[in-house]
């Protein structure tokens, strides 16, 4: 995969989950994210939770050149 696409899918999973996460607060949920909660709330928060975590690594480690570090 090109680095820009790393970088769009990581974007998309931190949007994704953080928008996920605002709107459950007000009681909104994503249909194609609404699978989340059916074990239970507490699943539902981990898993955007990690949606945002998981975005914000996945951004971090494409954009760092680690070649320039040595």
């Amino acid at each position: 995969m090109k680095k820009a696409a790393w970088v769009s899918m990581g974007f998309l999973l931190f949007i994704f989950g953080f928008s996920a996460l605002v709107l459950s607060l007000v009681g909104i949920k994503f249909s194609f994210l609404a699978w989340l909660d059916y074990p239970g709330a507490l699943f539902g928060f981990l898993a955007k939770i990690f949606m945002i975590v998981a975005g914000i690594v996945v951004v971090y480690l494409t954009v760092s050149d680690w070649r320039a570090e040595d």
